[in-house]
């Protein structure tokens, strides 16, 4: 019989400290686009579906670390990935639309900050650099590791979140002076990152033999659980294996991690170039509007 994850209790499922610090992002953020908009240069009324996509990205970010699908993630690899999918795939993109060009300004047009991000968000260093600090951490070595460590893995986890912003500022960001990719280089730039991405999937999901010692061994995986599950409430409980919670075995729960990143990534890269495709058509009706109507201008009274 399976036990049920009410046993970690509140903290660990929820994470209510963490859902203190969403609320406080989110009031800021409104602060920022309301009543302390003038402060800013060049501000203006942010439209309600820009907010709307930042509240989303608030929402699953809140869904991948602070739901019981962190917990969920430290039990079961599948969750994990699918864990991973959200929080670099899915909320980075809606970040970068949810905030408003002028405050990205305010961030990034400072003198130490804006050639440290133009050297990051160059097409070639970010594809390399999120596929390639993606890769590195699902190398069973490292991964088991930074999975048993609080400070590696906040560490890992904030360097790749960095990447994955920087992977998706080129094709995203609206910024004139910061745009280095156009039309079919766009759908380039997506292809070459699902070639990247494809080896660590790969390598998952052909595995024969269980990879990570954090969901194969009793003893690496409670040191990982202590990641999420506070140390008070472990030392009372007396568990086994992720096989109290999941009958998936653990090669097949591996396996299925793999597809399940492969999928979201499939869906969420098809939905970016639908978004960039409308985008792409929309200015060119807007060209061929502002042409035809130069076309058919009468002529100035001489």
């Amino acid at each position: 019989m399976l036990m049920s994850f009410d046993i970690f209790g509140f903290r660990a499922l929820w994470s209510p400290y963490f859902i203190v610090v969403i609320l406080l992002i989110t009031a800021l953020y409104f602060m920022i686009i309301g009543p302390w908009r003038t402060k800013f240069k060049e501000s203006s009324t942010v439209p309600l579906k820009q907010q709307l996509l930042f509240v989303l990205a608030i929402l699953f970010l809140y869904i991948s670390k602070g739901s019981p699908v962190d917990l969920l993630g430290h039990i079961m690899f599948s969750a994990h990935m699918t864990q991973m999918a959200v929080l670099y795939l899915v909320v980075p993109p809606l970040l970068i639309l949810g905030i408003p060009d002028w405050l990205w300004k305010s961030v990034l047009y400072r003198p130490i900050v804006k050639p440290v991000i133009k050297l990051f968000t160059n097409p070639i260093v970010a594809l390399i650099f999120f596929n390639g600090i993606f890769s590195l951490y699902h190398v069973p070595l490292v991964f088991d590791f930074v999975k048993t460590d609080p400070i590696y893995h906040s560490v890992m986890t904030m360097l790749i979140f960095f990447g994955a912003l920087c992977m998706w500022w080129p094709l995203l960001t609206t910024l004139p002076d910061w745009k280095s990719l156009s039309g079919i280089k766009k759908v380039g730039y997506i292809f070459a990152d699902g070639v990247l991405l494809t080896p660590a999937c790969a390598l998952i999901i052909f595995a024969s033999d269980p990879l990570y010692l954090t969901y194969s061994e009793p003893q690496a995986w409670l040191n990982a659980l202590q990641l999420c599950v506070p140390a008070d409430m472990l030392s009372g409980l007396t568990l086994t294996g992720p096989e109290m919670f999941n009958t998936l075995p653990i090669v097949e729960d591996q396996q299925l991690g793999g597809v399940l990143m492969k999928i979201i990534q499939e869906i969420v890269y098809g939905s970016i170039l639908a978004y960039i495709f409308f985008q792409w058509a929309r200015r060119e009706r807007e060209k061929d509007e502002i042409d035809l109507n130069k076309n058919f201008s009468p002529d100035p009274i001489k």
